[in-house]
């Protein structure tokens, strides 16, 4: 029988892939680990527990109803962030604006982390699959100083780490640190995350496609052009149709994807112009897994890593999956 590689030991062993480290992003991402547990507790609670369902009452910034596990998930997030005294600062889906920690244990950290708590939360109530997203970066500010808007708004080649945790038949964590991408699954029984996943890459084509087909009439040609010359089969029965599978939460059909190959598209539309996904907390995290595991992000037209973030909360088209799934669908384009 093989021996167990908890994810402490990976993240204790792969230091040495940083010859400049000091430990602070090897406690930053077991601080994360520790709050997933947390959250993942939360969620299989959550039908239990009326006051961890439903609607929150409040909308966010982006005009979306916050779901009470929404806020939990933030919130115990945060917590973990500004305690750990690595990250000096963070910025959430789930918040108008950044959050400069300013304890001075905080101000002398080294890092910035940019996090969807609870992505696809409007599936919480009917027991879908749904993740947290996290993205990490040097700050650019003066250590010992309070974080600013610049340390939040950084290109996605620049980023240290990037993840995300799903939670569903099982808890998993995928995440990377440019050195490949690695995943680990919790193990209930002792509590702890464990490597079940090694090395892992996204194979280079697939037959899945995941995209919400009812915005099918408000987008550009192009995408229909996509999805019927090679999604869909054609009437000579020519081609072997892709098979969709569309869940709704970003992090269940990207992970699908990753392991068995296929795109995920969220163009832009007529009624949504400049896309719907946050290129901050939601694209260039997967992004970067995305090209670690041997896939592409894009917009359509550029890559979704060398974009200059403008915006806190700005929103991008979205293709992300298998190399030539997403180059077949870039050719489409206009």
């Amino acid at each position: 029988m093989s021996k167990v590689v908890t994810l402490h030991e990976f993240i204790m062993d792969r230091q040495a892939d940083f010859p400049y480290a000091t430990g602070e992003l090897s406690r930053l991402l077991s601080d994360i680990a520790i709050a997933s547990k947390i959250v993942s507790k939360d969620v299989r609670r959550a039908g239990l527990l009326e006051n961890f369902l439903g609607a929150q009452g409040n909308t966010n910034v982006q005009g979306e109803e916050q779901q009470k596990l929404d806020v939990i998930a933030d919130r115990q997030f945060i917590n973990m962030f500004r305690t750990g005294g690595e990250v000096c600062g963070i910025a959430s889906e789930e918040n108008d604006d950044y959050m400069a920690f300013d304890n001075e244990t905080s101000k002398k950290g080294k890092y910035v982390v940019l996090f969807d708590p609870l992505d696809g939360s409007s599936n919480i109530d009917v027991n879908v699959s749904i993740g947290t997203i996290f993205s990490i970066y040097r700050r650019k500010s003066e250590a010992g100083t309070l974080a600013n808007l610049d340390d939040m708004l950084q290109k996605g080649t620049d980023q240290v780490a990037a993840g995300y945790v799903l939670y569903g038949s099982s808890t998993m964590l995928v995440y990377t640190t440019g050195k490949g991408v690695n995943g680990f699954t919790l193990d209930p029984y002792i509590g702890e995350f464990c490597l079940s996943h090694p090395n892992m890459q996204m194979p280079e084509s697939g037959r899945i496609y995941a995209m919400n087909e009812g915005n099918i009439n408000i987008c550009e040609e192009g995408i229909k052009e996509y999805i019927q010359t090679y999604c869909q089969q054609t009437l000579e029965g020519h081609n072997r149709p892709y098979s969709g599978r569309y869940i709704g939460s970003l992090v269940a059909d990207f992970h699908r994807n990753l392991i068995k190959g296929g795109i995920y598209i969220y163009p832009d539309t007529i009624t949504d112009p400049e896309g719907k996904l946050r290129l901050l907390y939601e694209c260039n995290p997967l992004a970067f897994i995305a090209e670690q595991a041997g896939g592409l992000a894009t917009t359509g037209r550029k890559r979704v890593m060398e974009i200059e973030p403008e915006r806190l909360h700005q929103r991008i088209p979205f293709f992300v999956g298998s190399k030539k799934m997403v180059e077949e669908a870039m050719s489409c384009l206009k």
